[in-house]
This record gives structure tokens, sequence and C-alpha cells, in this order.
């Protein structure tokens, strides 16, 4: 049976903004974080992270880095009682770098190719489905995908919102303080269209 999906951009959106994670040490969670996945998990709907991390292709850290930074996510959701359905990354970057990372791909955000690799992977039900992040290039990436957009004000956000939103070529669906309030708003929005 297909079900919906929330796709969740990672630095700024589930965790701090600190700049490039190139150690574990560095990736902190926001503490609303885990309370938002448990509360994907016991509606039904997949929870999916996404995230561009052209640090890689920068030469900044390994893709080791990335799945160590990945096994420190799950194992807090874990502790938590909460669950990640699956964590896609992009670690290209189409003018940086070093093939084979230095490439024009199909994943890196606002391309879909994540997106599709979930749908692939995954029975999503996209025409519910949305899109969380702090950057514009989430709110297209949600465009380009078919999905509905959630702009939340953590991270670059904020910033993002107050200055730069009058020059975006699309608005997002909803605008909410952080990840939480946005899955709430998510949830409540789904079950009151499905009763």
């Amino acid at each position: 049976m297909l079900r919906p999906a929330v796709f969740i951009d990672r630095d700024g959106t589930i965790s701090e903004e600190v700049g490039y994670v190139n150690h574990p040490s560095r990736f902190r969670l926001f503490p609303y974080s885990t309370d938002a996945i448990k509360l994907l998990n016991d509606n039904g709907w997949f929870a999916i992270v996404v995230t561009n991390q052209a640090g890689v292709a920068r030469g900044y850290f390994s893709e080791d880095v990335i799945v160590q930074v990945h096994g420190v996510l799950n194992t807090e959701m874990e502790t938590a009682g909460a669950r990640l359905d699956a964590i896609y990354y992009c670690a290209h970057h189409p003018s940086v770098g070093e093939p084979p990372y230095r490439h024009e791909c199909d994943c890196r955000k606002p391309k879909t190719g994540l997106i599709e690799r979930a749908c692939s992977d995954l029975d999503i039900d996209k025409t519910p489905s949305w899109m969380v992040g702090d950057r514009y290039s989430d709110i297209e990436l949600a465009r380009n995908a078919g999905l509905k957009s959630a702009f939340v004000l953590s991270g670059y956000g904020r910033g993002e919102w107050e200055y730069q939103r009058q020059s975006w070529a699309h608005q997002p669906d909803l605008v909410c303080e952080n990840l939480l309030e946005a899955v709430k708003s998510i949830v409540s929005t789904r079950s009151a269209t499905s009763v």
C-alpha cells in the first residue's frame, strides 16, 4: 500500500547548521527532531532525509564521514523511540573537485534524483507528500518533484525568508518555526482531509 512521505533536509532542518559536518562530533540534532520523526512514524508517514553533502566533492571529508554521521543520526533517533525510513545524500558538485565527485548529477538538490530514488525504493504516494527544508533550493526541489513544500526558519531559514523571499520565483506552501511545527501541521492537514 502506498504511503505519503515527508522528505527532510538535514543541516539546518533536522540538525543544527554548523557549516560542513566534517566529523561526527560536529553533528548536533535539534532537540525537537526526534519528536517530529516519531510523530511521522506514529501517523503512517515515511520519514526520509535528503541532503546535499558537497563537502565530499570539495575534499573536506570522505563519504565514510557521511556514513558515520548518519549512524549517529540513526542511533539518536532509535534511542528516542523514533525511526528514519531512509537517508539519501548527494556528494557531487557540478564545478568543484575531482571526478567522480565533480559531476553534473541528477541528485543534487533542487534536482529530483534523491526523491526519485526514494520513490523507487519505497512505496511512496507522492501526491500528499512534502519536502521540509531551510533553503530556497528545498522549495525548488519540492516544486520540481511534485511535492508540497514546508519552509522552516531554523538553520539558514530565517535569514533567507526575511532577506531573499521577495526574489523567489515560488513561495512555500507552509512556513514554520521548525521541523516539529511543520510536521504537526502536515500530519493534522492529512488527518483532516483523510477522515
